[in-house]
């Protein structure tokens, strides 16, 4: 991750090194925060954001189950004034000679509080621009290694799974280092019912007897914004994909397998557990699904075209 040179920090543009919170900062020891992670493409038309509002609408939804307002000096934050403070910083950090590609903004509760009833504790909005470049590792196009982590997806009975809540993801930290300790690029987490979930930062889809398949949202996963484009992107090329509950015997047995998210984009799964999947490579489904994704993500498919808020 290469570092940009401003952050966006409640209504003010400041030095990356300036942007500070207490060390009694609620979020910092409860994990009371909404965050998320936006990919910034290169197109025709410069610098573009892939489905920001939708990013947006996301993280207010997070904002309204946390209970959390997104208040700037006084104000709350609309959808509408949160977009432009994107394109504010990323062009303020462009101007400067550096390169977004992935830019993450968090609602958090900055105030200084000890204790579980924070109702009268302050909160704060920073954006963060950084260069991240492949998050998977400049061989993830080979195809990546996955193991079933023994760390469960947290479901609706302890957490909103289907909000980006700063807490939750400690257990995505405590499974993305176990599948490194053992050797693997990414770990798959079940739910409760010990269904396949998703991985630590991604949903997960498999092809599996010429249909795709992926986690249904009750499954408590995230609603994957990059999910969701995969989705709607297969189904005009004339795949059928079905959400649905899906075992650990069927990923196992899949014909292909690949994840989807924000900082991975789309990206090929090899291997789980140990087990070859499919024949091992990179497959038909998945390799036209990431072709296309990449040429609608760079502004050059027209019809598409609505997912890219463009920076200037």
């Amino acid at each position: 991750m290469e570092k940009a040179k401003k952050i966006w920090l409640d209504g003010e543009i400041v030095n990356w090194e300036d942007a500070k919170v207490h060390v009694l900062c609620h979020a910092l020891n409860y994990g009371t925060g909404v965050f998320e992670g936006i990919r910034v493409y290169n197109t025709p038309k410069g610098a573009a954001v892939f489905r920001l509002k939708d990013h947006i609408k996301r993280l207010m939804d997070g904002c309204k189950i946390m209970g959390i307002e997104p208040k700037v000096n006084g104000k709350i934050m609309s959808a509408e004034d949160i977009i432009e403070a994107h394109k504010d910083i990323i062009r303020e950090n462009g101007k400067l000679g550096f390169t977004t590609d992935y830019i993450k903004p968090t609602v958090f509760l900055s105030g200084e509080e000890v204790g579980l009833n924070p109702t009268k504790v302050p909160s704060s909005l920073s954006i963060c621009c950084v260069y991240m470049g492949s998050y998977l590792g400049e061989d993830a196009s080979a195809g990546a290694k996955l193991i079933t982590s023994s760390w469960h997806r947290p479901d609706n009975l302890c957490s909103p799974a289907g909000a980006k809540v700063n807490g939750t993801y400690v257990t995505s930290t405590l499974a993305k280092r176990e599948a490194l300790r053992q050797g693997a690029d990414e770990a798959v987490m079940l739910n409760s019912c010990g269904h396949v979930a998703e991985c630590t930062g991604e949903n997960i889809f498999i092809y599996r007897k010429g249909v795709i398949y992926t986690p249904s949202i009750s499954e408590s996963i995230l609603e994957g914004i990059t999910r969701d484009s995969i989705i709607k992107v297969a189904r005009d090329l004339g795949y059928t994909v079905v959400e649905k509950e899906i075992s650990r015997s069927e990923l196992i047995s899949a014909d292909e397998v690949w994840m989807t998210g924000t900082a991975a984009e789309i990206g090929p799964v090899t291997m789980i557990d140990g087990r070859v999947i499919g024949n091992g490579k990179v497959g038909e489904v998945y390799t036209k699904l990431h072709e296309k994704f990449v040429e609608i993500a760079t502004g050059k498919d027209p019809k598409y075209d609505c997912w890219l808020d463009y920076v200037n």
